[in-house]
């Protein structure tokens, strides 16, 4: 066996191992909506979480489906698995706030800001890392 077809079989393998970890994170999703129970114990908030929980999963899903990227894809991996946990931890299925400072010590223009920015992003917990700004 050539270098060449080590490395064809390695991403053949890689790529049935990641598909069926993602096929495998989604139907835990949806296993986890279905049996959702708001900590209220009133019958419109569990509804109203397993929609958001059904919803979210499918939009995240959708929106990263086109990804091919290993690194990338596993840190989606690595963010659902984190939601997930989070979320069944706390019985909240929507993301945990976190505190970041504003910008409020930089500039409006130049290197601090963009270092300031820098900054923000990386300090973004890997469970937010698909929502935007706020």
């Amino acid at each position: 066996m050539s270098v060449r077809q080590i490395q064809q079989n390695f991403k053949a393998w890689m790529t049935l191992s990641t598909r069926s970890a993602v096929l495998s994170l989604y139907m835990r999703a949806f296993r986890i909506a279905r049996a959702w129970r708001a900590q209220t114990g009133i019958r419109s908030d569990t509804e109203a979480e397993r929609k958001y929980i059904v919803q979210e999963a499918r939009t995240l899903f959708r929106q990263n489906q086109q990804l091919t990227d290993q690194e990338s894809i596993r840190r989606c991996i690595e963010e659902c698995e984190a939601r997930i946990e989070i979320g069944l931890h706390y019985r909240i299925p929507y993301p945990r706030a976190t505190y970041l400072p504003p910008l409020g010590l930089a500039t409006q223009k130049g290197r601090k800001l963009r270092g300031q920015q820098r900054l923000r992003k990386q300090a973004k917990p890997v469970y937010l890392q698909s929502h935007d700004e706020t």
